[in-house]
C-alpha cells in the first residue's frame, strides 16, 4: 500500500540557503531522496521518525520539538512519520 506524501513548502531559496518546511500526517513519507547539500533540521513538533536507509535497513528516532540536528550531503533515506500525531520540521540546506 502506498503511503501519503508529506507536504513541502519552500520558504527561502537564495544564493546561500534553501529553507523548506515539511508537514507529515501520521504514516506520511518524504519518499526516497539523496541530500545534495549539507543540511540542518529544526523540529517544530515532536518528530517520531522511521528512517529507511539503503540496503533495506530502518531505524526509529525521536527528535523532540525545538531541537536541531545537522547532516552532511550524501545522506540517502526515506523519512516516515511513525507517530500517531502530525509532525513538522524545517530543513535548511546550505549552498
Amino acid at each position: 500500500m502506498a503511503r501519503q506524501q508529506a507536504t513541502a513548502e519552500q520558504l527561502v531559496d537564495d544564493a546561500r540557503v534553501r529553507v523548506t518546511r515539511f508537514d507529515f500526517e501520521p504514516g506520511a513519507e518524504t519518499g526516497w531522496h539523496v541530500h545534495s547539500m549539507d543540511y540542518v533540521i529544526t523540529a517544530l513538533t515532536d518528530c517520531r521518525m522511521l528512517l529507511e536507509t539503503p540496503g533495506g535497513e530502518s531505524r526509529e528516532v525521536l527528535v523532540p520539538s525545538g531541537t536541531v540536528y545537522r547532516r552532511d550531503a550524501g545522506v540517502e533515506h526515506n523519512v516516515i512519520n511513525a507517530g500517531d500525531l502530525p509532525m513538522s520540521f524545517v530543513e535548511i540546506e546550505l549552498k
